[in-house]
């Protein structure tokens, strides 16, 4: 499970002789407990704003006037909370501050969702709905395709209107080996995805392709940012259940 790690400051507090936050860092991550995390600006630096009666109130500083703030934030996946909070007791902070430790409000995880993007991507290919693909990409998705970019999600779209002009009917879009990487706000997927259908000659399509893919969370949903497709080479003759024979 994610927590969220508040690092508190006192500003009253001596922090002189306080040990490095470095060797916490790069303990964790080695561990990959910490998956993210950064120092913030002291707070005179803070703007806080308020909309009252539809005006928008600014004032400088934090919200709160108080001798503690917020000095940063660490991002931690532990299997539960003691872990979490022997993960936050080790911090040089907690000796002169205070560590606030907050479990991320559960909802569906980051890879269940971009496996159902790359599920409606293979839908919305099937449908030959170019306005549902496109929905799959961020504005300025950037896309490398046999020594051809495209950048963004227009020039794109022309890609894929162009693809489509050749083929008839629908197209079968097969995943037969998918993997995603999740870190904070980006993730990394590799696949091997292999596209059927038939060419307007008659002819069979039958490519099969890497797909290396880049995807951005977007608030409401995880989008593709950057797609770099390489093509294999086929044999006519292939082996089912996503074991292929390349010549």
């Amino acid at each position: 499970m994610k927590y969220m790690l508040l690092v508190c400051g006192d500003d009253t507090a001596d922090a002189s002789g306080m040990a490095p936050v470095e060797p916490w860092v790069e303990d964790l991550g080695d561990r990959r407990v910490r998956l993210h995390g950064h120092r913030l600006a002291l707070p005179g630096r803070a703007v806080t704003v308020r909309v009252r009666g539809g005006e928008v109130l600014r004032s400088d500083g934090p919200f709160a006037e108080t001798k503690e703030y917020v000095a940063g934030f660490d991002i931690l996946e532990c299997d539960s909370l003691e872990e979490a909070i022997e993960a936050a007791a080790r911090h040089p902070v907690a000796a002169v501050g205070a560590m606030e430790v907050r479990p991320f409000w559960e909802d569906e995880d980051a890879e269940t969702r971009i496996r159902a993007l790359d599920a409606e991507l293979t839908a919305a290919l099937r449908a030959r709905d170019i306005d549902r693909m496109a929905a799959c990409y961020t504005p300025d998705v950037t896309e490398f395709r046999d020594g051809r970019e495209h950048r963004g999600v227009g020039a794109l779209r022309k890609s894929m209107e162009e693809g489509l002009r050749y083929v008839t009917g629908p197209v079968t879009r097969e995943v037969l080996d998918f993997r995603v990487h999740v870190d904070e706000s980006v993730a990394f997927g590799h696949a091997l995805v292999r596209l059927r259908g038939t060419r307007t000659d008659g002819a069979p399509l039958d490519d099969l392709m890497r797909v290396t893919t880049g995807y951005r969370d977007a608030g409401l949903r995880w989008l593709i940012a950057l797609e770099h497709v390489s093509h294999e080479h086929v044999s006519h003759e292939h082996v089912s259940h996503g074991t292929e024979e390349r010549s």
